[in-house]
């Protein structure tokens, strides 16, 4: 059957050529299986199909969709990958890229959309969801700020710095300048660990120490520093490591 290179070096039908029946068979099922059922009747890689349709319409992306996964591991590390990863993948083109993350800012958008001016201290298990949505896949560190207004109303989720698989600068009197700015009164500081485990480093420790000062300074209350790891979080308040401040 004709070919000819599509974006990313993946083999695709040339124009003109009709995609073969079993192809388009196949995504109907697909499809179909999806609607009826939800994402539970599918497994991750023809979730990941289904996503990738639309990116290459005219090739079987089967053998593409269990690459990926074969690489970064589940469907989440798929959608956080950073775009030069993802293009190292053969097959995986600018069309691709932009697809997966779509999907993972729509997946943000919406954790996002269900702590936002909510009160925090009694829908916790929603904000520990997002805060996994959008940081436990990450390849690195990442540090948040999430600003609470007097009765504990998430005003603003900011995130401060990036940093490299295993560091992230922070400096407290950003953190707080930025509460007053906002006029909050207090904040929750958020950060994940790329090795997937959440235990706080002495400089997390310090770090926060610096932070809970400056902020009692002000008269603004650290609610409490999550790290968030690969299939678990830590909170520093919940570990006794705030009480000793």
């Amino acid at each position: 059957m004709p070919l000819f290179e599509g974006p990313g070096g993946a083999p695709v039908l040339t124009p003109g050529i009709r995609l073969p029946s079993y192809i388009k068979d196949h995504r109907k099922r697909l499809r179909t299986r999806f609607m009826e059922g939800g994402a539970q009747a599918v497994p991750d890689y023809e979730l990941l199909e289904l996503v990738l349709f639309r990116a290459l319409p005219r090739q079987d992306v089967k053998p593409l969709a269990r690459e990926l996964l074969d690489t970064f591991g589940d469907f989440n590390r798929v959608l956080s990958a950073p775009p030069a990863r993802l293009q190292a993948i053969k097959g995986v083109g600018e069309a691709v890229v932009q697809e997966i993350k779509i999907v993972e800012a729509a997946a943000h958008r919406m954790a996002r959309a269900r702590v936002l001016q909510r009160q925090v201290i009694s829908g916790w298990d929603a904000l520990l969801d997002y805060c996994h949505t959008a940081m436990a896949h990450r390849e690195t560190e990442q540090f948040r700020v999430l600003y609470l207004d007097r009765k504990n109303v998430l005003i603003a989720d900011e995130e401060q710095a990036r940093g490299t698989v295993d560091h992230v600068p922070v400096y407290p009197r950003e953190v707080v300048k930025r509460a007053l700015e906002l006029n909050a009164s207090a904040f929750i500081l958020v950060h994940n660990h790329p090795s997937g485990d959440p235990t706080p480093s002495e400089a997390d420790i310090l770090m926060t120490r610096q932070i809970d000062t400056a902020a009692q300074a002000l008269s603004l209350y650290l609610h409490d520093h999550l790290i968030i790891g690969a299939s678990r979080e830590l909170s520093f308040r919940a570990e006794g490591y705030l009480d000793g401040f």
